[in-house]
């Protein structure tokens, strides 16, 4: 256990000194954290270095670049596509630095305001540039890049018609937005209106299904259902049998050899062969009712061996219904996992399809503001409920009510552990006031929600608490648990853990009630409340939306705004666009996206259907942002520290150009509608005013000033690479952007390079260039 830690693994509490003189993230930053038992260990943060700045006067850029630029045909295979990879990298870095200072983007120094060194910053433009406002056009696209996963193709001049102001009081108010398109889609899974009961049951985890084994709980009486506990039990039959040992510790069975296992496999994939046959013969819907009737072992057999483009076919025609059966039929003993991947791939699909695009984005925020890790123990069952009911429901009311949703949910208490909370002097710890000679037992309070819940979410880790308050409040909070949380029950309030008496906390008295449970809600009425709360979570609202380091002014006026209005969610947000800095030039185009914005804003960008999304999810997990599964309870970082480094940047780029290759999962692009769609959205121009002088150099300026071009426009290239430009990134692109592109274009394409080929070509190089890592 690491030093400094504060965490409760049974009933004994341990304590430790309160976290002050340095952010939660920075506490956070880099450890490894470690499940044990029925708790999750978040250790004090032992300082380290201050993370590598990449800039072009660093000595890490120097470095990778040399090393990058040393890589030859060797280097290509280790990269899969160094050609595409080394300049790109570079343009990546470039959006770090200083040097394109005409950059928006560069403006932003990309550090976070929490772990910002004293180095010297990079040459910012001049304060009048900085401080102009933006066009009309541009204050567009800042609220479709702020409050949306990505502008779609020709949505700038949809919300200029409309209005902004109009569009984003209409996305306040998502329920009258028609949203019946992406309804549809997520239809293909179940779990998502399901309550966390009923999701175990239809997806079990193994304890379940050894608690069903042993009789202490019964098999659901669904034939479906039913069949899928009777190939779990057997498959749990099959490993206690090849676990067991006799009394010299061998096993009781002999295991099987090589040969034996190759013959069975060999029979089972007959076997699954013939299932299938008999099964396409059948009409689509009697096909499962079919499958269910079989002997177990050919359920086995069939699920496990089943060939990829026979089980394709089948799966594809199965209902969302059917499609869980199999896949809880196929899983190994336990098949809970199915449920996060539901959740994840809606997410996915949410993020690209729906028209609630700002419902979606706080939704976004607020669950990693109110972070929980879909990992541990039973939140599992409990992670689609909470999202649901509690985040999604609550994105845009009081925060208020958000904050007391969040600490009634399930979710929360057992990822904090306050489930386990035992007032020491409770009746649930041994201690009757009515028996003078009853024991006190060694039960003991659980801090971790004590402490996050004023660290994190709501007056934040200089919100002037100590280590006593932290100690009150976590009794203040005793008796707010779970009931039978293996069992996937719902939240509880238990008197009998309940610490009794009066608390002094955070410079209030709380005094004993009736119902304890009032004690609690007091205290976080108190905290919702707070000025210091409307400070920070206007600071985090600020950081979101504006700038990872924002100005204070800003944060002063959206805490005031919480403050007047009871901590309406809605308006602060208002109170955040109508504001200077949200319309300044100084902050847009300025904040990097999370692999998540990435991969949404990629397929919205290009009006790309995502037709596999759990080939997304496993992009994101490879980004090092798996949905639902931030273990620490900061969540994700929503700043660009964690974002841009050489590592994310290969990843970005190897998908970017897979994707636009059609080497992605299957999944289907098209270059040429995105071009089209790029063309249909432009504004009336002539081929000479796109070549004329403006702000930024356009690509045919900076790169192809030697060439001689005809009077009358641009090439085919040129102007392709122009639109698509405008069209995935909705502003000019700096020199360095595009002689790069030049560069690359001019290594890999050849006369006898199809115009398609060319065409993906400049779509990857696009979407991996640092204008289109910016938001």
């Amino acid at each position: 256990m690491p030093s400094g830690a504060s965490f409760d693994c049974g009933q004994q509490r341990t304590d430790s000194p309160v976290r002050h003189g340095h952010t939660h993230r920075e506490q956070y930053e880099g450890e490894r954290y470690m499940k044990q038992d029925h708790c999750v260990v978040f250790p004090m943060r032992v300082r380290k270095s201050a993370r590598e700045k990449w800039s072009l006067n660093s000595r890490p850029y120097h470095n990778f670049m040399a090393r990058i630029l040393s890589i030859g045909n060797a280097g290509a295979l280790m990269l899969r596509t160094v050609t595409v990879l080394s300049s790109t990298i570079l343009l990546a870095l470039l959006a770090q630095s200083g040097a394109a200072s005409a950059q928006s983007a560069a403006k932003a120094a990309i550090s976070s305001p929490r772990a910002r060194s004293s180095k010297s910053k990079p040459s910012a433009p001049s304060k009048a540039a900085a401080s102009a406002p933006l066009t009309q056009r541009e204050r567009v696209v800042q609220m479709l890049n702020r409050f949306t996963f990505g502008p779609r193709p020709g949505e700038v001049e949809q919300v200029l018609a409309q209005g902004a102001d109009q569009w984003f009081e209409q996305q306040l108010n998502p329920a009258g937005i028609n949203d019946s398109a992406l309804n549809r889609r997520l239809t293909d899974y179940p779990t998502l209106t399901m309550s966390p009961e009923q999701a175990l049951t239809a997806f079990p985890d193994r304890g379940t299904i050894q608690a069903v084994a042993n009789e202490k709980i019964n098999a659901p009486t669904d034939p479906d259902l039913a069949a899928v506990y009777e190939v779990q039990l057997y498959k749990l039959y099959k490993d206690n049998v090849a676990r067991k040992v006799d009394a010299d510790g061998k096993p009781a069975v002999p295991p099987p050899t090589d040969a034996e296992l190759a013959e069975q496999k060999q029979k089972d994939q007959a076997t699954a062969a013939r299932i299938a046959g008999e099964l396409f013969t059948l009409p689509r819907n009697q096909r499962m009712a079919a499958l269910i009737k079989l002997p177990v072992s050919d359920r086995i057999a069939f699920t496990t061996y089943v060939s990829g483009e026979q089980r394709g076919l089948l799966v594809s025609e199965f209902s969302p219904r059917e499609r869980e059966i199999f896949n809880a039929m196929a899983a190994n003993i336990g098949s809970s996992y199915q449920i996060a991947s539901e959740l994840s791939q809606a997410k996915l699909l949410r993020a690209i399809l729906s028209e609630r695009q700002l419902q979606e984005v706080m939704t976004d925020f607020w669950f990693n503001h109110f972070n929980i890790f879909i990992g541990k123990d039973s939140d599992q069952w409990y992670t689609t409920s909470y999202e649901r009911d509690v985040i999604r429901k609550n994105a845009l009311g009081k925060f208020r009510d958000l904050l007391l949703a969040t600490a009634t949910s399930p979710a929360m208490m057992v990822y904090l552990d306050n489930w386990n909370s035992i007032g020491p002097d409770s009746l649930a710890n041994g201690v009757n006031p009515a028996n003078p000679k009853s024991k006190k037992g060694n039960r003991g309070l659980n801090e971790n929600y004590g402490r996050e819940v004023m660290e994190l979410h709501t007056v934040g880790v200089n919100g002037g608490y100590t280590q006593a308050d932290v100690t009150a409040l976590s009794a203040i909070l005793t008796g707010w648990t779970v009931d039978r949380p293996g069992q996937a029950g719902p939240f509880l309030f238990d008197p009998k853990r309940h610490e009794p008496g009066s608390k002094q906390w955070f410079g209030h008295t709380i005094a004993p009630s009736a119902n304890g449970m009032d004690e609690g809600m007091q205290a976080l009425n108190l905290l919702a409340a707070s000025p210091k709360t409307a400070h920070f979570i206007s600071y985090k609202l600020a950081q979101r939306f504006v700038a990872d380091d924002p100005p204070s002014a800003l944060v002063d006026h959206l805490a005031a705004t919480y403050l007047s209005t009871d901590g309406d969610i809605k308006a602060i947000l208002r109170a955040l666009v109508q504001s200077p800095e949200f319309n300044s030039r100084r902050y847009f185009h300025n904040k990097v996206k999370t692999p998540t914005e990435f991969i949404a804003s990629a397929f919205r960008t290009t009006g790309t259907d995502p037709a596999n999304p759990g080939a997304l999810v496993q992009t994101l997990k490879t980004m090092g942002m798996p949905p639902y599964y931030a273990l620490p309870p900061t969540g994700y970082y929503i700043t660009a520290d964690q974002w841009m480094n050489s590592s994310a940047l290969v990843d970005r780029l190897n998908f970017a150009y897979a994707l636009t290759g059609n080497k992605f999962a299957n999944q289907k692009f098209d270059s040429a509608h995105v071009l089209a769609l790029g063309v249909m959205s432009q504004p009336a121009v002539s081929p000479a005013s796109i070549a004329a002088p403006s702000r930024q150099p356009h690509y045919a300026e900076t790169t192809l000033a030697s060439t001689a071009l005809p009077a009358t426009g641009l090439s085919g290239q040129d102007l392709a690479l122009h639109v698509l430009e405008s069209a995935l990134i909705g502003e000019d692109v700096s020199a360095q952007t595009n002689q790069l592109i030049r560069k690359q274009v001019d290594q890999i394409v050849t006369p006898a390079t199809p115009p398609t080929d060319t065409l993906n070509l400049l779509t990857a190089l696009v979407m991996g260039s640092p204008e289109f890592q910016m938001r």
